[in-house]
């Protein structure tokens, strides 16, 4: 099964691809724009959710997004148009690695995408060349919350806990001045909506040739989820000062 038509079903009914409310997403983004007139970027924007609430919120912003999936692109056009939002919204296939630094942006965005840059260190240094003096970025990744099965580990790789995340954060020159660890709530509403979503979709569609192992793909995931890093994984997002 093609991975972003699989990523697309799974998160019909959680368009932003994080473990975040929809509340706390909007109150991450207000602390996040520093005026109505902002000029915003997501680095790795995936179908723009991020932008979109941003660009419905604030009716003068304008922002960019960046992502090298086509797919994922045409979704956040069409969701752009309808709802109303897409003159103020210009979208850019290539890598976010590749995209010019003009520091020219207000805020800077980059959740769950740390993995382009190779690593939460060379995604803060690339941040830095995109927002201007003064700017912002909203930065979301992955951290230890407890202990990590072998199995998570596997899964996650060698992930930091909290302190060392903000650590890493102020030590590539950034002062955080807001954040949000993800509740449990939070987690397990991201993971049931990643698979339930898969699997309904699965079950609506017997007759589709991605059935089987749409239905293989949420299965697996549910029994990583439930048995190897419910309970150590942990997901923040933090507003950053340059």
């Amino acid at each position: 099964m093609n991975r972003e038509r699989l990523s697309a079903l799974a998160h019909t009914r959680h368009p932003i691809a994080a473990p975040i409310s929809d509340d706390e997403v909007q109150r991450l983004l207000a602390r996040s724009i520093p005026r109505e007139d902002a000029v915003v970027l997501d680095l790795g924007c995936g179908g723009a959710e991020w932008l979109i609430r941003a660009l419905t919120a604030y009716p003068k912003l304008r922002a960019v997004g960046v992502d090298t999936s086509e797919f994922a692109l045409a979704r956040a056009r069409s969701a752009a148009t309808e709802r109303g939002v897409a003159d103020r919204l210009t979208l850019h296939q290539r890598s976010a690695t590749e995209f010019p630094a003009a520091a020219e942006f207000d805020t800077v965005l980059c959740i769950g995408s740390t993995h382009a840059f190779g690593g939460l260190t060379d995604t803060l240094a690339a941040l830095r060349t995109h927002v201007r003096p003064g700017g912002r970025a909203l930065i979301g990744d992955a951290y230890w919350e407890a202990e990590p099965t072998p199995a998570a580990l596997e899964i996650f790789g060698d992930l930091p806990d909290l302190p060392e995340l903000l650590d890493q954060m102020v030590s590539a020159g950034w002062t955080p001045t807001h954040g949000h660890t993800s509740t449990r709530g939070e987690l397990d509403s991201y993971e049931w909506s990643w698979t339930g979503s898969l699997t309904e979709w699965a079950l609506d569609h017997p007759e589709d040739p991605d059935q089987a192992e749409a239905l293989a793909a949420a299965a697996t995931h549910r029994d990583e989820w439930l048995r190897d890093y419910r309970h150590s994984f942990g997901f923040a997002c933090v507003v950053l000062r340059a």
